[in-house]
C-alpha cells in the first residue's frame, strides 16, 4: 500500500502558502488509487523537542564510552526514522524563515540525519537512497537564478544537502516566491509575478503527485 509522509512546518495555520501546496500534493496523491495513504506530521502543532543528546547524531556502535542518551529520546528518534523509512514518497513544507528553515523542521532533520544509520560513515549505509522527497518552499521575496538573491537562500540548499547529497534521497524542489507581494504595499507591483510563481508551483505539484505514484 503506497504511503505518503506529509510534513508541514509553517507557523501560519490559516493562510500558509506552503501548507496549501503540500495539501494540494497530498490530495492529488490520494487520487492515484484507493490504496494510496497519507501519514501527516505537523511539526508546528506538535513540535519535536530539540535533540536531547549529541550522541544521537551517531548510530549506537559509533558512540564513545560515556555517550548514553536517554532511552526515551533514543526511542523517539527510532520512531521518527522508522516513519520516514516506511514512506514511499515524502513531501515537506519548508517556508523560508529569516533566510533559513523553521526551527521545528531543523529539529526533525537533526533526528533523522544519523551517521551510520541513515547516512554513510563506517559503512555505505543509506536506507533512504532513491526515495522521492518533494521540498515545497515558500518565500516572501524572489531567490531564483538571476534575482541577485541566490546566495541568501539558506532554506533549500541545506535541505538538498542533507536529504539529497547525504541521505541519498531523490529530491524535487518546488518554490512559490513573492508571497509577501499581497501583504506589503511597496511590493504591489510584484503581485502578478508572485501569482504566476504560485500557479507554476501548483501545476508542478499536481504533475509530481501523478508521476510519483509509487
Amino acid at each position: 500500500m503506497p504511503q505518503l509522509l506529509h510534513i508541514d512546518s509553517s507557523a501560519e495555520l490559516h493562510n500558509s502558502t506552503s501548507r496549501d501546496l503540500t495539501a494540494l500534493f497530498a490530495q492529488q496523491w490520494s487520487k492515484n488509487s484507493p490504496d494510496h495513504t497519507t501519514v501527516t506530521v505537523d511539526l508546528h502543532r506538535d513540535p519535536l523537542p530539540h535533540l536531547a543528546d549529541a550522541a544521537l547524531h551517531y548510530a549506537p556502535r559509533l558512540r564513545v564510552d560515556g555517550e548514553i542518551p536517554d532511552p526515551a529520546a533514543e526511542a523517539l528518534q527510532a520512531r521518527i526514522i522508522e516513519q520516514l523509512i516506511a514512506a514511499d514518497v515524502v513531501v515537506i513544507g519548508a517556508p523560508m524563515y529569516n533566510w533559513s528553515i523553521p526551527s521545528t523542521l531543523k529539529a526533525w532533520i537533526d533526528y533523522v540525519h544519523v551517521l551510520g544509520t541513515t547516512v554513510p560513515f563506517d559503512t555505505r549505509t543509506q536506507p533512504l537512497a532513491g526515495k522521492p522527497v518533494v521540498i515545497v518552499s515558500s518565500r516572501g521575496n524572489t531567490y531564483g537564478p538571476g534575482s541577485g538573491n541566490e546566495a541568501n537562500d539558506h532554506t533549500v540548499p541545506p535541505l538538498v544537502q542533507v536529504l539529497g547529497v547525504s541521505m541519498g534521497m531523490d529530491v524535487s524542489v518546488i518554490t512559490a516566491e513573492l508571497t509577501l507581494a499581497h501583504r506589503i504595499p511597496a511590493m504591489a507591483p510584484l503581485i502578478e509575478q508572485g501569482d504566476e510563481s504560485l500557479r507554476a508551483a501548483r501545476e508542478s505539484l499536481v504533475e509530481l503527485a501523478r508521476t510519483l505514484r509509487a
